[in-house]
C-alpha cells in the first residue's frame, strides 16, 4: 500500500510528544512490512524539507498554522506526479487537516483524545470557542462517513458524543518502546517523576504541589521532570515560588538511556494532565515497574492505569497527595502496583500496535467502508 500520514508536527519537531511518538512509529512499521509511507507535517528549524529516516519518507512544509494547507498541496501533487494513496490517514489534533475535501482516496481520522478541556486552558476565549466549533461541530460533519481510529476506549466514547458514528470508530491502542536494562536501582529517596512536555495542560504544577505539601512528611522527596517545552520557565517559577525548587529538577529534553535510568530509579510516576488519549508516559514506567498516579476523568488515563492494580486513579489533587503519601510510606503496595503495572505494560507492544493498523488500512483500501475493530490488548489483564 502507498500510504499518507497527515501529522502538523513530526516527533523531531521542537514540541514532538506522544501523539508524534505514536504515528510515527506506526509509519515505521509499515514500511519495514513493505508498504511506502510518505509523513507531511511541519517544517521546523534545521530539518529538511524532504527526508527519508527508517523507511519512511517525511515531507515538511508550513508552521503551526499554515502546515494543514501546505500538507494538502504536497499531498495533491504528489498523487498528481505519482498517482493517488491508497489511504490517507488525517491526524485530528484539536483540528484535522480536512483531508476528505482534497482527496478521494479513502481517508483514515486518527483521534488522540478530544480538546473539549485543553482549548481554554491554551488559548484565549475566542480562539478556545472558535477551535472546540470546529472539532465539536465542524469535523463530524466533514468526515461523518469516514473511518476512524481512537487510541482508547474513552476517546471512542467522546467521539460518539460529537455525533460520531461508534461503527466506523476503531480502537488501536499505544504500544511502548521495550526498557532498556541498564542495572540502575531505585533511588534510596523517594523520588517522583513526570515523563512529558511542559505545557499548560500536562499540569506539572501539581506534582510540584505535592512535593510542596509532603515534603514536612517525607524527607528527602525529591521530584524528576523529564521533558521540554515553552512552560518551562513559568513551572520552574512555581517552584520557586512553592519554595521546593531545590527539589525539583527540570531536565529537560533526555536521551533515551537517561530517560530509562530516571525511571528505574523512581519510586511513583504522576500524570496530572487534563486530558490524555492513552498515556504513553504511564505505559513507560509501567515497563520500569512504577505505579503512576493520575486523575480518572483525564480521558484515556482511566485506562492506562487500571485503578487499584497498577497504578491510582484520583478526582483531585488533595486525593493525588494522599494517593502519593501512601505509596512513598508503603514499599510492599508500591511493589504489588508496579508488578503488575510491568505485567500490564508487556501487552502493549508496537507490533501490535500495527499489525492492527494494516488489518484496518487493508479493509478500507479494499472495500472503502468503515470497520469497527477492537484492540482487546486493555482487557487481556483487567480479570
Amino acid at each position: 500500500m502507498r500510504l499518507a500520514f497527515l501529522s502538523w508536527r513530526d516527533f523531531t519537531h521542537p514540541e514532538g510528544g506522544g501523539a508524534e511518538h505514536y504515528l510515527e512509529t506506526v509509519a515505521e512499521h509499515l514500511a519495514a512490512r513493505g508498504h511506502d509511507v510518505t509523513f507531511y507535517c511541519a517544517a521546523h528549524g534545521d530539518a529538511r524539507a524532504t527526508e527519508v529516516r527508517r523507511g519512511v519518507t517525511f515531507r515538511r512544509q508550513g508552521g503551526r498554522l499554515t502546515v494543514y494547507a501546505a500538507a494538502m498541496r504536497a499531498l495533491r501533487r504528489d498523487e498528481a506526479a505519482r498517482g493517488a494513496y491508497d489511504a490517507v490517514v488525517d491526524t485530528q489534533n484539536g483540528i484535522p487537516f480536512f483531508s476528505s475535501l482534497w482527496t478521494r482516496t479513502p481517508v483514515v481520522v486518527l483521534v488522540h483524545h478530544v480538546h473539549r478541556e485543553q482549548w481554554p486552558v491554551v488559548f484565549g476565549p475566542v480562539a478556545a470557542r472558535v477551535g472546540w466549533f470546529i472539532e465539536s461541530r465542524i469535523a463530524p460533519r466533514v468526515y461523518r462517513s469516514r473511518q476512524y481510529v481512537a487510541v482508547s476506549g474513552r476517546t471512542r466514547d467522546e467521539l460518539v458524543d460529537l455525533g460520531v458514528t461508534g461503527a466506523h470508530i476503531a480502537v488501536i491502542h499505544n504500544g511502548t518502546d521495550a526498557p532498556l536494562a541498564l542495572g540502575v536501582a531505585r533511588a534510596a529517596d523517594p523520588t517522583l517523576i513526570v515523563l512529558g512536555r511542559l505545557v499548560p495542560h500536562k499540569r506539572v504544577e501539581h506534582a510540584i504541589d505535592v512535593v510542596a505539601r509532603l515534603r514536612p512528611t517525607h524527607p528527602g522527596l525529591r521530584l524528576r521532570v523529564v521533558g521540554h517545552g515553552w512552560w518551562h520557565d513559568r513551572i520552574a517559577e512555581h517552584a520557586h515560588a512553592s519554595g521546593v525548587e531545590d527539589d525539583v529538577a527540570l531536565l529537560g529534553f533526555v536521551d533515551e538511556t537517561t530517560k530509562h535510568a530516571e525511571l528505574s530509579s523512581a519510586w511513583v510516576a504522576l500524570a496530572p494532565s487534563v486530558k490524555e488519549g492513552w498515556g504513553l508516559c504511564v505505559v513507560e514506567a509501567a515497563s520500569h515497574g512504577v505505579p503512576t498516579v493520575a486523575y480518572s476523568d483525564a480521558g484515556g488515563l482511566s485506562e492506562s492505569i487500571i485503578d487499584g492494580r497498577t497504578g491510582m486513579l484520583v478526582d483531585d489533587l488533595d486525593a493525588m497527595t494522599r494517593a502519593v503519601s501512601a505509596l512513598l510510606a508503603d514499599a510492599g503496595l508500591r511493589a504489588d502496583l508496579g508488578d503488575r503495572a510491568r505485567d500490564y505494560a508487556r501487552q502493549f507492544t508496537w507490533v501490535g500496535t500495527a499489525q492492527h493498523w494494516e488489518v484496518l488500512l487493508d479493509h478500507v483500501t479494499r472495500r472503502g467502508a468503515p470497520i469497527t475493530l477492537t484492540d482487546a490488548r486493555s482487557e487481556s489483564v483487567r480479570g
